[in-house]
């Protein structure tokens, strides 16, 4: 008799904790909702720092054309003192046929002339190189303002692109160890079909994080703690009978069971050659059975 009343409170205990974890899990999937609309904004960020970057490189280019300008207008000036010493020569000349008694002092008119020309002249140029100097000396500048710019603003946005998986890879942990626990304390039906849509949404995470690892510098911060949590996430997969297949930099064959979303042209691959070279969506495994097609890009000559 005690034992036929302690089965249904048995059956109801079971059943309010498998609602609890399932509410938990709720919540914890809205968590992710909320990291993937801060990495959107964060994406958004770096489309408005790429249009800043452009309007830098644009800024740049004006300068060079008005040094360009500068130059030309040098060269004006010179070519413009040139042709006046040539008509002042040409006057001398009539000049001496016209009336000798002024050729002496005609003579000291054109040489005095011709002397304040060349320091007019002297003067055209010197100013002309300062302002070149001054103008090349802040282009320079300017450039390895943009460079340090870029370079800040690169590391910044890397540190909290690190920061958001470290948070994602905190949050997918609890989900899988969550998902685990109900698992053995859930009763669990032969003929039911396994969900797998949390595995394979962790998977395609995990393949974005790789991605975004392979493109920083080895010392950024948090770097090393978000490998490592990838690769707890990758242990829990595994004996969990989930298998992630590595597919990067291996050999394409038309007959492998995967879906090639572009084909890339490299000169550098011998000819007929074909290599995957990156991974949109990875393949996985669940105890040695396919449950999703890898989708990849294939570079060949």
């Amino acid at each position: 008799m005690k034992k036929t009343i302690l089965i249904p409170f048995l059956l109801c205990a079971i059943t309010v904790f498998a609602k609890e974890k399932s509410t938990e899990l709720q919540k914890q999937q809205q968590e992710i909702s909320v990291l993937q609309q801060k990495l959107l904004s964060q994406e958004t960020l770096i489309n408005q720092q790429k249009t800043a970057l452009g309007n830098l490189s644009s800024k740049a280019e004006n300068q060079d054309k008005l040094i360009d300008s500068l130059k030309s207008a040098t060269q004006t000036n010179s070519s413009n003192i040139k042709s006046i010493a040539n008509d002042l020569g040409t006057k001398i000349q009539q000049t001496e046929t016209t009336a000798k008694d002024g050729i002496s002092q005609l003579g000291k008119d054109v040489n005095q002339n011709k002397f304040y020309w060349i320091i007019a002249t002297l003067a055209t140029l010197l100013l002309g190189g300062l302002i070149y100097w001054l103008l090349g000396k802040r282009i320079s500048t300017s450039k390895i303002d943009v460079e340090t710019q870029i370079k800040n603003t690169k590391k910044s946005l890397e540190e909290e692109s690190i920061k958001l998986d470290n948070k994602l890879v905190e949050v997918l942990e609890t989900q899988l160890k969550l998902k685990q626990e109900e698992k053995t304390t859930s009763p669990t039906v032969s003929t039911t079909e396994v969900d797998h849509s949390l595995a394979l949404k962790v998977a395609d995470e995990i393949v974005r994080m790789q991605k975004n690892i392979s493109k920083m510098d080895e010392e950024t911060k948090g770097l090393k703690p978000l490998v490592k949590g990838i690769e707890r996430i990758q242990a829990n997969f595994a004996s969990n009978g989930y298998e992630m297949v590595n597919l990067l930099n291996k050999d394409y064959d038309e007959r492998m069971n995967i879906d090639v979303i572009n084909f890339i042209t490299d000169d550098n691959l011998t000819e007929g050659r074909k290599i995957i070279t990156a991974i949109i969506k990875p393949q996985v495994n669940f105890n040695g059975v396919l449950i999703q097609r890898a989708q990849v890009d294939v570079s060949q000559n």
